[in-house]
């Protein structure tokens, strides 16, 4: 639960920002956030996190064209970029190494609780990967067709329920090839 809270953090201080000061300070608030978390990261673990500098690099990227062009359109892109990134390479995951993506990330999560067969963890990587490109075609569609405040709460609302509800459907299909004892 604390790791979910300290990485949610730059999004939930992007929408405080928003609310009080516009989006033009959030997106600053953002990639200075996320810069910090970056190097919080890196000194508390002693190893970089590639997720973490992928959404930073991304986000210093489509969030300074922001505020060097006074356009909110470019940060409404850096979710879907990030997302769609993330996609692509739970995607290429499939086809390159031994194990997929998910299967590298969560299988210490497991314990022991039990072990899960390549063909679940594949079909677990594919559905990241499909809610992955989901979520940046939601969240650019959004961007377009909406003002950049519902925009803003969708990032917060939106994004997080979905999460939340597909985290909940994965521990669901799961639970189903993993002991209650062992």
């Amino acid at each position: 639960m604390l790791n979910f809270l300290y990485e949610f953090c730059p999004v939930l201080l992007f929408f405080i920002a928003f609310k009080f000061y516009g989006i033009y300070v959030a997106t600053a608030v953002g990639i200075i956030i996320s810069a910090l978390q970056l190097l919080l990261t890196t000194v508390w673990k002693k190893r970089l996190d590639r997720k973490q500098l992928i959404t930073l690099i991304v986000f210093v990227f489509f969030g300074g064209m922001t505020l060097y062009f006074h356009n909110p359109i470019f940060v409404k892109w850096k979710p879907t970029v990030v997302f769609w990134i993330f996609g692509l390479i739970l995607l290429g995951s499939q086809f390159i190494g031994k194990k997929p993506l998910m299967q590298r990330m969560m299988e210490n999560m497991l314990d022991e609780k039990g072990s899960l067969p390549l063909k679940v963890w594949k079909r677990l990587n594919l559905a990241w990967t499909v809610f992955f490109l989901f979520l940046g075609s939601i969240n650019i569609y959004i961007a377009y067709t909406f003002s950049t405040e519902t925009w803003v709460n969708f990032k917060l609302y939106g994004i997080l329920g979905l999460l939340f509800l597909f985290s909940i459907f994965q521990a669901l299909y799961l639970a189903r090839y993993l002991s209650v004892e062992k």
